[in-house]
């Protein structure tokens, strides 16, 4: 079964527990994106009473690991928040969001998906979220390389964070403010089918109307007419495997994120 992704992509401190106990309450109780089943980290093997989810035992795991990862009975459904740490470079913690790609055949769940992934942005303070067919993601956001012992190949990121710019366009992009003052003028005037103003200075730009059209000679066609009008220098160049040479600007220090975006 083809899989959707959903990535939201965090600012590099860790969130308040508060924050991270809000979001808890929101994806399990209001949005409800699966039936909880399970918890963990890379295999979520504690169980979960799905009609009595257990808050204070999430967090209290989440606390001593600073990270959690909730499922469903099957790996068809889970989410992952794993946030920055002091310890590692900035830019790269994320919440993943798993699901069927045959939910976003629904208006109603469409809908649905573009308010909950802009609430849990402007909760975490999210420079940027993409949603996109699963092998499309990772198609533009990996490539394999020779090993470093001459054995075989291995995968490695096409840019390692937001930080270095972008993989690409996928289905739905949400661009945060850094984004938005990067592209400044051109992403005003995109096409309005094209983007859509959510408001507190994140905008959607999606290039056509379901993930499952990733791949197509249509979509792939639509992807660079976009990225040329946003500006190519800000996307990774998957035919000659050049990094964005123009990346958005960022606070120096997680004080002045806040401030910022």
């Amino acid at each position: 079964m083809k899989q959707l992704k959903t990535h939201i992509h965090l600012p590099p401190r860790l969130p308040s527990l508060a924050t991270v106990r809000e979001f808890l309450r929101r994806v399990i109780e209001e949005y409800r994106w699966f039936r909880p089943m399970r918890y963990g980290l890379a295999i979520p093997e504690e169980r979960i009473d799905p009609n009595h989810v257990d808050h204070h035992e999430l967090m209290a795991f989440y606390t001593e690991l600073k990270a959690i990862c909730v499922a469903g009975r099957t790996d068809r459904d889970f989410f992952l928040l794993h946030p920055a740490k002091p310890d590692v470079p900035p830019y790269t913690g994320a919440i993943i969001w798993r699901t069927s790609i045959s939910e976003a055949v629904k208006p109603s769940w469409r809908n649905a998906h573009l308010r909950q992934v802009l609430e849990v942005m402007r909760l975490m303070g999210s420079p940027l979220a993409q949603s996109a067919a699963e092998g499309d993601y990772t198609l533009k956001n990996q490539r394999m390389v020779p090993a470093p012992d001459g054995l075989g190949s291995m995968e490695e990121p096409t840019v390692r964070d937001y930080g270095e710019g972008l993989a690409g366009l996928f289905w739905r992009n949400f661009f945060g403010p850094p984004f938005v003052r990067m592209f400044g003028e051109r992403l005003n005037t995109l096409p309005a089918e094209f983007k859509q103003d959510l408001g507190g200075g994140i905008v959607l730009v999606q290039p056509y109307e379901l993930p499952t059209q990733a791949g197509t000679p249509e979509a792939i066609s639509r992807e660079r007419q976009l990225i040329e009008h946003l500006g190519s220098e800000c996307f990774y160049e998957h035919e000659h495997h050049r990094k964005p040479i123009r990346a958005p600007e960022f606070p120096a220090s997680p004080e002045e994120w806040v401030r910022k975006i």
